[in-house]
């Protein structure tokens, strides 16, 4: 099982960033994918998740409006648009899988992407 993150990297406030996470070695339209993040010295969050058909997603209220994320389940790939980026939006981002249904009880972690939001 790998999930393998990528986009992350450093921008100035009020840009913009795509993550991007794609899956192997799992039935991936299975599960349901979310994006969390956890900055130094606070609480991990956990930012959206998308149901494993994306057909609902939700966001924490610190994003909404400003990040959006979607799926492909073609492509085994999980993306987070991030648009009007903040300071406070630094973190390591991670994307995760959790089944549902009687896959219910497995839950992967990728190794997560910086990204850094800096003048």
């Amino acid at each position: 099982v790998q999930l393998v993150e990528s986009g992350g990297g450093l921008v100035q406030p009020g840009g913009s960033l795509r993550l991007s996470c794609v899956a192997s070695g799992f039935g991936f339209s299975r599960y349901v994918m979310s994006w969390y993040r956890h900055a130094p010295g606070k609480e991990r969050e956990l930012v959206a998740f998308i149901s494993s058909v994306g057909l609902s997603t939700n966001y924490a209220d610190s994003v909404k409006g400003r990040f959006t994320i979607s799926r492909d389940n073609a492509k085994n790939t999980v993306y987070l648009k991030m648009n009007s980026l903040k300071p406070e939006d630094t973190a390591v981002y991670y994307c995760t899988a959790r089944g549902v249904g009687v896959l219910a009880a497995n839950n992967y972690w990728g190794q997560g992407t910086q990204v850094t939001v800096s003048s």
